[in-house]
């Protein structure tokens, strides 16, 4: 089995995580990321900022439309429900305990993801504009390590 490529503009174990940060639902994660990721583990990138456009053309996504959470980790891309899972698992105690959710069948977990995902902006709202990161938080944005060479 060979290694996978590695991700243009990513270094060796950094594990990124791009959300829509226009969507109220996705930009909470990001919160919620921030709040317990205490180990630092994750870095964030916006789906709209300049390095989350190149990670989605990478993964060939597109760029124009946002449908789902994508989770960058070793060369490798995790999509919908299985990047949640995976995300969490990386948490520690007591989210790590979500991973009971993949004795779901991963079709059955991408249908009520997918579902979500369609009618986030309804269900949970929409920014008129990207939300930015605190000056306390900038250090886990992605744009931010670029930006200032950490």
């Amino acid at each position: 089995m060979t290694d996978p490529d590695p991700i243009p503009g990513l270094g060796a174990g950094q594990r990124v995580i791009l959300f829509d940060s226009v969507c109220v639902l996705c930009s909470g994660w990001a919160n919620f990321l921030i709040r317990y990721d205490r180990a630092q583990r994750y870095q964030l990138a916006s789906v709209q900022s300049a390095e989350g456009q190149a990670l989605l053309s990478w993964c060939g996504l597109p760029t124009d439309t946002f449908d789902t959470l994508v989770y960058l980790d070793e060369g490798r891309a995790y999509y919908r429900s299985d990047a949640i899972l995976r995300v969490l698992a990386g948490l520690g105690l007591p989210w790590s305990l979500s991973g009971v959710f993949r004795l779901i069948p991963e079709i059955l977990r991408d249908w009520a993801y997918g579902h979500i995902a369609r009618n986030r902006y309804r269900l949970f709202g929409r920014y008129e504009a990207c939300v930015m990161p605190g000056a306390d938080h900038g250090e886990r944005f992605l744009s931010h390590r670029v930006a200032t060479g950490v």
